[in-house]
């Protein structure tokens, strides 16, 4: 069937993702997010589609091991790409240390935007090990501490309409050790 009138013919291009340990492959149109190829082609109900526009964090994935914005990727701009989502980050039984404190320190409401702030728990933990500094860091020569301030600021771009803030950054403290 031919393109409507004024419209572009779908170029369709084959990809390989690694998701959650498991390698897909698939077919996808060139225009296609990689949040609608992890939804809606390979079935991961983890990352959830709030906004898409990269301002809710709801789709947050940890790419490549660190965070991204699921809606805002291209999925062909990641073929070969190893993608973990929230779903992903549990081994062997064991739920992630991100995912245990956030269970004992209920650091949740509704769930929506429960995995991708865990996976961006995961992604800020993971620049404190590397030592990187945030917009809050007082000191950019030293190791940033994980205080209340700097996970607040790392993790301002995972919206809660629940607002779990209160009960969210504690967890994240926890997970990483503070």
């Amino acid at each position: 069937m031919p393109a409507p009138p004024g419209t572009a013919p779908a170029m369709d291009a084959d990809i390989t993702l690694r998701v959650d340990g498991e390698t897909r492959r698939l077919t996808v149109d060139t225009r296609t997010s990689l949040l609608d190829a992890l939804r809606e082609r390979l079935g991961n109900p983890s990352p959830k589609k709030g906004c898409d526009h990269g301002q809710c964090g709801a789709c947050t994935i940890l790419l490549d091991g660190q965070r991204a914005l699921s809606c805002l990727a291209l999925a062909v701009a990641y073929d070969g790409a190893e993608i973990t989502t929230a779903d992903g980050l549990a081994r062997d039984g064991e739920l992630h240390p991100v995912q245990r404190a956030f269970l004992e320190r209920d650091a949740f409401q509704c769930g929506y935007c429960t995995p991708g702030q865990i996976c961006s728990a995961v992604g800020v933990i993971d620049e404190f090990e590397k030592g990187w500094p945030s917009h809050v860091t007082e000191d950019l020569t030293g190791e940033p501490e994980i205080t209340h301030d700097e996970v607040a600021e790392r993790m301002s771009g995972n919206l809660c309409r629940c607002a779990a803030y209160v009960n969210i950054t504690p967890a994240v403290q926890e997970a990483a050790g503070a």
